[in-house]
């Protein structure tokens, strides 16, 4: 053997030995989504510095779950990752067989502006980098330039928005306001800065925007759902929901499924990329329940990868909390969850990489069996504000929605929700028309009721021309709730904990409170139903306080979803927080977020002879639903089971 070709085949089996890692079982395969996690800044100069850590390390999280891809990240918070970093963690994860990509996320540079340091004067708030500073702009045209030397695909974290208000920001805005400045501001920085210097630098860079879960409030921080997907090659979704009360931002659960679903219509809208999965990190969760729940509910929303953040985070202990409802046979139990890595041959305590696997097997058990998400439709145009997140309040009490950038015609959807955004829309009195006439149902709120009227001159764009209909101003502590459609007594759906609902007046024949609250014996309709042309348009009042929904008794739920499901596959008949999630193949999904066992009834058009527990195979047959005697109705199949605490069941219809 020639000298060259001995040192050649040294240097093979240094590498090898370089990037080995101990003999551990892999963690078991996933075949409806992939799985990726995000390598911050310090772990990719960390890995540089010590070999044995990125094995170790590499060793402990893929056992745990099988990892398809790897985010490596090239700028945080002022630091810049070193090119021999880069490309020893690519070199690294390639030998593994994992896919790489690279990340950045645009927060911190070395001053005031763009610090998330509380001794920066932010006080813990997260401050975007200032891109009316030229040295900050030279800085994110370089680090673009870097991340496209390194890498084909590159996914900005979700720091990439503008809410800095110093001297030069106050200066270029001039008359704008910060929203309008901001929108023109980051399309200008995204085409200027970012995107076109990375494509200068490497043509085949596909540039990838994820988008916070705070999407009611992007344009006032220069995100935009509509110019933005249009510009980058793709888009990714935060669908960390955390905890709904001890988190600052109080997101309702449901939101991990619902803004998947959203950010797929913004994406099929830009008629460009797609939305590319969800991102899910360890953070702020009471019980490792909350945790799981996120990565399903991604999951069910047939997101395509899930972004598992960060590295270091998934190789930490799992945090357990306290579960009263541990002895239960919940999707996730701690059992379970010590049986998945012992599986491994893994000794010591269960990581967030143990439990995102166990969590994921659990779902990807079933989705195949799954089709295409389906949902009441809810039109939010671009730009818009009202009633923050109330769509995933609604989600919480079992009515699916689908938000979509665009309003519907009648055949793509019977019924249309319109929340007080619509009113961002100058023509949606005569979209609302419109949907009637052609024989569609068309759900507003109380408060977008409050926001149209007076508007129009009583014309054909006024809401006069449809129902007259009027949002007093008063307030009415309820009591007692109510059901009734015509002449004769209502029947009774149960007594009220003081929710305040606000009054809508309304002209007796004219239009009907089919669900109602009455205060000391004052009358405040709930839902209120109006018929115009074909179709029929309801007036739904929401509580003052939108957490109010989930103390609403389980028959005024039921109601509201009997009239608001109209012509839906299936319809639930169960209490608050316990989400419905549907499918276009005669499937659905059925989770509880509540801590005791619910029972939970699904009806079913026509003469649905059982649905099939998709995991288990067991079955359930059906029984014939009475309709309300006040009421004329189709056919309907009943089914009747339970769904323990913090878990989900999958059925189909057969």
């Amino acid at each position: 053997m020639s000298v060259r070709a001995r040192l050649i085949l040294s240097g093979l089996f240094a590498l090898a030995a370089l990037f080995s890692i101990p003999a551990r079982a892999a963690a078991p395969a996933h075949d409806q989504f992939k799985v990726a996690v995000y390598i911050p800044v310090f772990q990719v100069e960390r890995m540089m510095k010590d070999p044995a850590y990125m094995k170790e390390s590499w060793a402990e999280l893929s056992s745990q779950v099988r990892v398809d891809k790897v985010y490596i990240e090239t700028y945080r918070s002022g630091t810049v990752t070193s090119d021999a970093a880069l490309e020893n963690a690519k070199a690294f994860f390639k030998s593994q067989g994992v896919e790489t990509a690279g990340g950045i996320a645009y927060v911190g540079a070395g001053d005031n502006a763009g610090s998330d340091s509380p001794d920066a004067g932010g006080e813990g708030q997260f401050i975007s980098m200032c891109y009316t500073d030229p040295r900050q702009r030279d800085l994110v045209k370089q680090v673009a330039e870097q991340a496209a030397r390194h890498f084909d695909e590159i996914m900005l974290d979700d720091f990439f928005f503008s809410n800095t208000k110093r001297d030069s920001d106050i200066s270029a805005r001039g008359s704008q306001s910060w929203t309008a400045f901001r929108l023109k501001l980051m399309a200008d920085v995204s085409r200027d800065l970012v995107l076109g210097p990375a494509r200068a630098v490497n043509p085949k860079a596909k540039v990838i925007i994820k988008f916070p879960n705070w999407y009611e409030h992007f344009p006032a921080n220069g995100y935009d759902l509509d110019v933005e997907p249009k510009l980058y090659d793709g888009i990714y979704t935060g669908t960390e929901t955390r905890d709904p009360e001890d988190n600052d931002q109080h997101l309702q659960q449901y939101e991990s499924y619902e803004i998947v679903r959203y950010f797929d219509n913004v994406a099929a809208d830009s008629k460009k990329g797609t939305n590319g999965g969800g991102w899910v990190d360890t953070y702020d969760s009471r019980t490792i329940d909350r945790y799981a729940e996120q990565l399903w509910d991604t999951m069910l929303a047939k997101a395509p990868q899930i972004m598992l953040f960060q590295y270091s985070d998934m190789i930490q202990p799992a945090f357990i909390g306290d579960r009263s409802w541990g002895s239960q046979p919940t999707t996730f139990t701690t059992a379970g969850l010590d049986k998945w890595r012992s599986a491994t041959g893994v000794t010591g305590k269960p990581t967030f990489a143990s439990a995102a696997g166990y969590a994921l097997n659990e779902v990807n058990a079933v989705l195949g069996k799954l089709g295409k998400p389906v949902g009441i439709a809810s039109y939010k145009p671009y730009q818009s504000t009202g009633e923050d997140f109330l769509q995933n309040y609604l989600g919480m009490i079992g009515i699916p929605i689908e938000i979509r950038p665009t309003f519907p015609s009648a055949t793509e959807a019977h019924t249309v929700l319109l929340t007080e955004q619509a009113k961002a829309d100058p023509q949606i009195v005569s979209k609302i028309r419109k949907h009637l006439e052609e024989g569609g149902n068309v759900v507003i709120t109380a408060n977008l009721l409050k926001a149209l009227e007076g508007h129009g001159s009583g014309g054909p764009d006024s809401i006069e021309s449809i129902a007259e209909l009027h949002y007093t101003g008063n307030v009415l502590r309820i009591d007692h709730w109510w059901s009734g459609y015509g002449a004769g007594a209502g029947f009774s759906l149960g007594d009220a904990t003081g929710i305040l609902i606000p009054e809508i007046q309304f002209q007796t024949n004219d239009a009907w409170p089919i669900v109602r609250g009455t205060a000391s014996g004052r009358g405040a309709p709930i839902l209120l139903m109006d018929k115009f042309s074909k179709g029929i348009l309801y007036v739904l009042t929401v509580p003052e306080n939108a957490s109010d929904l989930y103390a609403l008794p389980q028959p005024v739920l039921a109601q509201l979803r009997q009239y608001l499901m109209v012509g839906f596959p299936v319809v639930p008949d169960a209490p608050a927080k316990v989400s419905l999630f549907a499918y276009d193949n005669s499937s659905f999904v059925v989770e509880s977020f509540l801590d005791a066992p619910q029972t939970v009834t699904v009806s079913a058009a026509g003469r649905t002879a059982h649905l099939r527990n998709i995991a288990t195979g067991a079955v359930i047959d059906g029984k014939p639903m009475t309709a309300p005697s006040h009421r004329r109705a189709p056919e309907r199949t009943q089914f009747t089971f339970t769904v323990q605490p913090h878990s989900f069941v999958a059925f189909a219809l057969e």
